[in-house]
């Protein structure tokens, strides 16, 4: 059966996990979300949900890695040895990356007999193949393996994944939007894939009397006729869905003044935020947020919105809220202004 995919705009509640997906879904080279919380909170229906609801890929006919046929950079070896493409449309997938899986499964293997004679067609893909241009959705993230996650930060680092065996080495593109879950209680994330990923949120059971009330009344709804519910919030999903496309045409035009990156690296400086892969997380989820709310330039409104996203959940020991990092924001504004108005002086003063 088809279409059987409850709809992303029928989820009650869960805001912030429904905007990150989003957010990942307009530019994905915000990093993916981690998403932090107990079972049965609707991250595994939000993120198929999503998926169910965005365009389909236009790829390249026959393709195992789904290349993207407007992008001939990021081609697969066959595909550039092809003369001629076909193109065809594939629904984007959630592809599940099990605790079990070994590391042919993730990485894939190479039939050396075959490699020695007709090269990339002797690679057997695996999941990483399967989720180029998809989402990589990995449950319980924080219990996977060590080498697993070794091979993730690879192809989450480089775009690529690259499967090596007795001195044959082939790659292929990977390019994929991580989502990840964990319950805190069960163990940490290593920090060498936590700070890979962009966007990290937390999500608790919904307490709001009518809220559970309308989350029952849906789910009967919807397995009592799925295709009358679908319909139902079917103007809702394509507005969801422009919303998307007109903030991804809009995005490369959305312009950051000086002044908001000074912002951006004094609230990190502030936060003793080490590295720089959250001030450059806090830019791109920002000018984001500025494509989808269709601001032509990043505005504080959208920092703080992104810094709430990007460091709410790697700093829960110091129990930052969103009214601390709007907080933390105000004083970043201030003291960037500060410094602003003090060069003006200096400049008046030597001229």
């Amino acid at each position: 059966m088809k279409n059987l995919i409850f709809p992303f705009s029928a989820i009650v509640g869960q805001e912030k996990v429904k905007k990150a997906l989003v957010l990942n879904a307009i530019n994905p080279s915000i990093g993916g979300v981690l998403i932090k919380g107990d079972k049965g909170t609707g991250k595994t229906t939000a993120v198929r949900a999503l998926a169910d609801l965005l365009p389909p890929l236009q790829v390249i006919k026959g393709c195992p890695f789904n290349c993207d046929p407007d992008d001939p950079a990021s081609f697969c070896d066959s595909c550039r040895e092809e003369s001629e493409i076909q193109v065809e449309e594939k629904k984007m997938r959630v592809v599940e990356l099990p605790l079990g899986a070994t590391e042919d499964r993730v990485v894939g293997s190479i039939n050396i007999e075959k490699a020695l004679k007709e090269g990339m067609k002797a690679l057997e893909p695996g999941i990483l193949a399967d989720a180029n241009r998809n989402i990589l959705y990995v449950d319980e993230i924080n219990l996977l393996d060590d080498n697993l996650v070794d091979v993730l930060l690879d192809a989450a680092a480089y775009g690529i994944n690259t499967v090596e065996r007795e001195g044959i080495s082939l790659v292929h593109p990977s390019n994929f939007i991580l989502v990840g879950t964990m319950n805190p209680a069960e163990g940490e994330l290593r920090p060498q894939l936590s700070d890979r990923i962009g966007l990290q949120i937390s999500v608790q059971s919904i307490m709001d009397i009518e809220d559970r009330v309308k989350i029952m009344e849906r789910r009967e709804a919807f397995e009592r006729d799925p295709h009358a519910f679908r319909e139902e919030f079917k103007e809702y999903q394509d507005q969801i869905l422009e919303n998307i496309i007109e903030a991804r045409t809009l995005l490369p035009q959305v312009q950051v003044s000086p002044e908001m990156m000074k912002v951006i690296a004094q609230l990190c400086v502030d936060m003793g935020v080490d590295g720089h892969r959250a001030d450059i997380a806090i830019l791109k989820t920002s000018k984001t947020l500025a494509a989808y709310y269709k601001h032509q330039e990043v505005e504080a409104i959208d920092v703080e919105e992104a810094a709430a996203l990007v460091l709410g959940e790697r700093f829960h020991k110091k129990s930052l809220d969103e009214e601390k990092i709007k907080k933390q924001i105000k004083n970043a504004v201030n003291e960037v202004s500060r410094d602003e108005t003090g060069d003006d002086k200096k400049k008046s003063q030597t001229t």
